[in-house]
């Protein structure tokens, strides 16, 4: 493993490429720290020292690479232009003129990314401007500041969204040039550094509530808390690992052509289809879903009581029961829903029809097209089960171990799948770089890490 690590720096092209990638992410947590001008931090601090809006922070900073609890310059994190992606994803299933522009190679997809931009600018206007009310609302903003202008003055409240917004800006550039100098995906590796930065934290925390002789007073996690708390991470780490790199291959074989005296073709082969298509995609979709009714009901139970409005407002609180039961139905849907708009079975089937290959017993077409449909529908199934006991554990724990949401959130559960399933991608990516180069892998003389069949 150590003369693997040696041979990345020994190839000069992989070690820019590694050295360049570290280097954006030390800007990205730079950035990180730098806090928006005229906010009490203090009171803020204090403000978001737990429960309501500070597990809202929580939720945020682990799905955006964002910081809100203490404002900073890049706090609205990378999700706008995450939604603006996903947005015109959908818009290019269902507008057939973005459909023909996606059609048209580089220069479509260089036009569709110059839209996405733009609407990622829109976005980060439209929730720095609420994020902006919210910290006027709280009187989180210095006295001298404050204005008609969403609680602030025109001079500072133009500041303050140019700030956010341009930081926002900032990261998605930095995503790219990760993308097209580094090595990796840019945007889910600023998700993946703003997670890890979270470990120191949630170490200090378990040591200093270990408490093996069950004294009182001296903490609240005992041994079994510990070696339950261990048995997650090795078991979320081994289950993350295995839905990851699992496949389910189809055969495939290649229809024999004769051209003078001699066949060629008839080789057979497989079509790999993950069996977690979706990534963490529905469970960032999901957690993101469920934060605001918790909000909206508080909201509407506070300006109209009745027993109802309660009801909804109780049982819509992390760690209940019928908002457990509404977040499987939600990670359920959002993994058929994103492999639905990423998964095309049609153009797929077309594909290997034009390249003369076809599933042995099944006609090219309509009938391979349909047959792998229905594959994919299946191990979805199997895929969303496993996203959904990964996305409730952090919430059961915390509840259970009375524990803050971003320790268990990382130490068993989609934090610690969002950091394994961008770390196996990392190191597939390295390990093809050496072997091009006839070095050996990670795994020595065993081969590249390859997907577990399914």
């Amino acid at each position: 493993m150590f003369s693997t690590f040696l041979n990345i720096f020994k190839i000069p092209e992989l070690r820019n490429k590694v050295l360049f990638t570290i280097g954006m992410l030390g800007i990205y947590r730079i950035g990180f720290a730098i806090p928006v001008p005229g906010i009490d931090q203090v009171a803020m601090s204090a403000g978001m020292g737990g429960g309501g809006g500070g597990d809202l922070m929580d939720y945020f900073q682990l799905f955006t690479g964002g910081n809100l609890r203490q404002s900073t310059i890049f706090g609205l994190g990378i999700m706008p232009y995450i939604s603006a992606s996903i947005i015109f994803q959908l818009l290019t299933t269902v507008v057939p003129s973005l459909e023909k522009l996606s059609q048209e190679g580089e220069t479509g997809r260089k036009k569709i990314q110059e839209y996405t931009r733009y609407a990622t600018v829109l976005l980060c206007v439209i929730n720095a401007m609420f994020w902006m009310k919210y910290l006027a609302s709280q009187n989180f903003i210095f006295p001298k500041f404050t204005g008609p202008f969403l609680g602030m003055s025109a001079t500072y409240c133009v500041m303050t969204l140019t700030v956010l917004t341009t930081g926002t800006v900032f990261l998605m550039w930095l995503g790219e040039q990760v993308d097209e100098y580094g090595i990796g995906n840019g945007i889910s590796l600023i998700i993946t550094a703003g997670i890890v930065s979270q470990l120191p934290s949630a170490v200090m925390y378990v040591a200093r509530n270990v408490n093996l002789k069950g004294v009182s007073g001296q903490g609240s996690l005992d041994a079994t808390k510990i070696l339950l708390l261990v048995a997650m991470f090795v078991g979320v780490v081994a289950g993350a690992i295995l839905i990851t790199q699992g496949q389910r291959r189809i055969p495939i074989q290649q229809a024999k052509q004769t051209r003078g005296r001699r066949i060629y073709g008839g080789q057979r082969h497989y079509l790999p289809l993950r069996v977690n298509h979706g990534g963490v995609m529905p469970i960032i979709f999901a957690s993101s879903m469920l934060i605001f009714p918790g909000i909206i009901f508080s909201a509407l139970y506070n300006m109209w009581p009745s027993a109802f409005a309660g009801f909804l407002m109780e049982n819509f609180q992390s760690g209940t029961y019928l908002y457990v039961v509404v977040y499987i139905l939600a990670v359920y849907f959002f993994a058929y829903f994103w492999t639905t708009v990423q998964f095309r079975p049609k153009e797929m089937a077309n594909n290997l029809r034009d390249y003369g290959s076809f599933i042995p017993g099944l006609r090219p077409g309509k009938r391979t097209a349909d047959y792998l449909e229905r594959v994919m529908g299946r191990i979805t199934y199997v895929g969303a089960g496993f996203l959904a006991i990964i996305a409730i554990i952090p919430t059961l724990v915390a509840g259970a171990m009375q524990i803050p949401f971003m320790v268990s959130a990382f130490l068993g559960g989609t934090g610690l799948l969002i950091v394994v399933s961008v770390t196996l991608d990392v190191v597939q990516r390295i390990e093809a770089g050496l072997i091009m180069r006839n070095y050996k892998g990670f795994l020595g003389d065993e081969g590249p890490i390859k997907g577990a069949r399914a």
